[in-house]
């Protein structure tokens, strides 16, 4: 089969022996694809990995338990052992001995062909196309502050970064009844919120003053916020956001860079700050959105490519102010 693989050196469209069917697991053949910008961190170097790429995707089941074989399937990205005593806390996204599709020792989505555990997947509704079934796993990150973080009506709630989990993130929480004011750089992504009633605001770094109570150069110049997320996928958006953040307020983290964050903690202790790593997500909530069509995903697509053409949907996924490129077969 043809797959879209990182060496260490260059992701290349290339054959591969298709997965072969074991013990709890389906094999499903990918009906379309989508570049996270984690994919494109892990061609920086993130996690140290190597093998075929991509973790988000839809597709059909074509080998498997019979009660799977043909239906129409996304899945989550974290393989657990489902055997110790963090799987059995009902926490298999941070099982130790985990894999994570096209991230850590499992092959990805960005092949004719990818193997998932049959307890991973989940049937998508008719409802729901492919270009819409392809965003679950990242809309299922957004929902995941929901369960991480009491977002109360009225909650004032910052979210740097107009990238594709940024609006995804902005839209999930304005839903949820929070005041949210979205930053980002570009106003044509920014657009897509206000057309759901959601506050935006061009980032404007605030110029550098030579004083000691200055703050630093790109520092955020608005009113801080009980809730702030940092989604602009940079190693320097942290002191940024700690910085946006009201005292005894919450800053959720959804960047993962491959580069190192320089941290200043006293700021976090002084303001007495909660810090909250988020990652993945359920998948139930986010599939229920796309059902109800109470989240835009449509809008976000930038650009379609087909498998041979991989190599190419990963630059394009990286210029800047490209929003979601998809692989489709």
């Amino acid at each position: 089969m043809r797959a879209l693989v990182w060496d260490g050196t260059a992701a290349r469209v290339i054959d591969r022996d298709p997965p072969s069917i074991t013990a709890g697991m389906a094999v499903v053949e990918v009906r379309c694809a989508g570049i996270c910008n984690t994919d494109l961190e892990i061609t920086k170097g993130y996690m140290g990995f190597r093998g075929t790429l991509g973790h988000e995707f839809v597709g059909e089941v074509v080998d498997g338990p019979a009660a799977w074989r043909g239906r129409r399937v996304v899945g989550e990205i974290n393989f657990a052992c489902g055997r110790c005593s963090t799987c059995a806390r009902g926490l298999g996204r941070h099982c130790p001995a985990r894999t994570v599709m096209g991230i850590v020792g499992a092959d990805g989505a960005l092949a004719e062909r990818v193997a998932v555990p049959v307890a991973n997947l989940h049937a998508v509704d008719d409802r729901v196309d492919d270009e819409e079934a392809v965003f679950t796993e990242p809309l299922a990150a957004a929902f995941a502050i929901l369960e991480q973080v009491r977002v109360a009506p009225g909650t004032s709630a910052l979210v740097f970064g107009d990238g594709k989990l940024g609006l995804l993130i902005a839209q999930v929480l304005h839903q949820a009844g929070a005041r949210v004011l979205a930053v980002g750089k570009h106003e044509e992504k920014l657009a897509l919120l206000r057309a759901q009633g959601i506050a935006t605001e061009l980032f404007r770094p605030v110029a550098p003053v030579d004083t000691d109570a200055a703050p630093p150069q790109g520092a955020w110049a608005g009113e801080p916020a009980e809730l702030v997320v940092e989604a602009t996928g940079t190693a320097e958006g942290f002191t940024r956001a700690v910085r946006a953040t009201r005292p005894r307020g919450t800053l959720v983290l959804k960047s993962t860079v491959a580069g190192l964050s320089s941290v200043h903690l006293a700021d976090l202790v002084v303001h007495e700050i909660t810090v909250v790593g988020s990652r993945c997500g359920l998948f139930d909530p986010a599939l229920r959105a796309l059902e109800g069509r109470t989240v835009d995903v449509r809008s976000l697509v930038s650009a379609r490519l087909p498998l041979e053409r991989a190599e190419e949907a990963l630059r394009a996924a990286a210029a800047p102010g490209a929003l979601k490129v998809l692989v489709t077969r």
